[in-house]
């Protein structure tokens, strides 16, 4: 009798290193999977599958977002009372001011994007040192390893940017 699929998968995952493939059915880990890996199997093939579907499936969210957005700019009613048009006008602002910092994550999820299949992901910029799973679960677009991005906030916090 065959084992279930979850048991394959984590066998498989624990076996993995970067020159095999993680999950030859195609399917990606989870994030407790991927938490319970050792260290010298970070950022394998198994590693990058999850974080790339991850990533894009975020850029998916954010143009999606954006769509709507713009579609709700056009369904504007046009309102006689001053103060029905204040709220509306501030509602759109708010919602524009979200967009733009939406705009800016999705520049990062696509470089991310771009790192991963450069073969950089997971790395930080600064000390070439790795980032750590837990802190790429948290912020996938992450570039600096929270000793990295400790630093240059106490720089910035010190000095001004």
């Amino acid at each position: 009798m065959e084992k279930p699929a979850v048991s394959k998968v984590s066998e498989v995952a624990t076996k993995t290193t970067k020159s095999t493939p993680a999950v030859p059915d195609g399917t990606l880990l989870t994030e407790e999977q991927i938490l319970q890996m050792s260290e010298k199997d970070y950022m394998n093939e198994a590693q990058l599958a999850f974080f790339k579907a991850r990533l894009q499936q975020l850029e998916k969210d954010l143009l999606k977002n954006a769509g709507e957005t713009t579609e709700h700019l056009r369904e504007t009613v046009l309102v006689p009372d001053p103060a029905d048009r204040a709220t509306i006008e501030e509602e759109h602002a708010l919602e524009l001011r979200t967009r733009d910092r939406e705009r800016k994550l999705l520049k990062k999820v696509q470089q991310s994007i771009a790192s991963i299949d450069a073969g950089e992901y997971g790395w930080c910029e600064e000390t070439g040192e790795p980032i750590g799973i837990p802190r790429l679960l948290a912020r996938p677009t992450a570039t600096l390893s929270l000793e990295a991005q400790q630093r240059r906030e106490l720089k910035q916090k010190l000095y001004g940017d």
